[in-house]
């Protein structure tokens, strides 16, 4: 795998973070070159998965982000595809299983060793205190870089490469 430094798509995800965005906010607009979509259009599509889903603490929004990378990189569209579905789980429990293998887990609560199982709503105010205690933006840049690596395993068809 590509170390995080030697990955564009880690780095602008970790810089996305930095900037105020969740954890799957920063990994699914750190591959927006690959979407058919605005900025803001992958933003909001994104913003419901931070804090593990809302945070609920659920799924790390990091892997929520790269899963969504993926579903629209890679996606299938015919729900009686059953070949196309059943490629695209295989695909998503690999990347799980990458962030898995590093991290322990894919749950945001147990990878920030909090015992309650949901937040209130209210999201943290993002200071240096916050950035220091938070292994958030580490994550983020783990969960681009094994997208990144994925990618340059598996191209990406084109109708042109098709």
């Amino acid at each position: 795998m590509k170390t995080v430094e030697e990955s564009k798509y880690a780095k602008e995800a970790g810089e996305l973070f930095m900037e105020g965005y969740n954890c799957a906010q920063s990994v699914f607009l750190a591959f927006r070159e690959f979407y058919d979509l605005d900025f803001e259009t992958a933003a909001r599509i994104s913003s419901s998965f931070g804090g593990g889903m809302g945070r609920l603490r659920e799924v790390c929004g990091s892997v929520s982000g790269m899963f969504l990378a993926a579903g629209y990189i890679y996606g299938y569209d015919d729900p009686k595809d059953y070949e196309a579905k059943k490629e695209h789980y295989a695909r998503i429990q690999e990347l799980a299983e990458a962030f898995r293998k590093e991290n322990g887990s894919i749950v945001c609560r147990e990878l920030l060793g909090l015992k309650q199982k949901k937040d209130d709503p209210e999201p943290s105010h993002r200071t240096k205190e916050y950035y220091k205690k938070r292994p958030c933006r580490k994550l983020i840049e783990m969960s681009a870089g094994i997208f990144h690596e994925y990618l340059e395993k598996n191209p990406v068809r084109t109708e042109k490469n098709a």
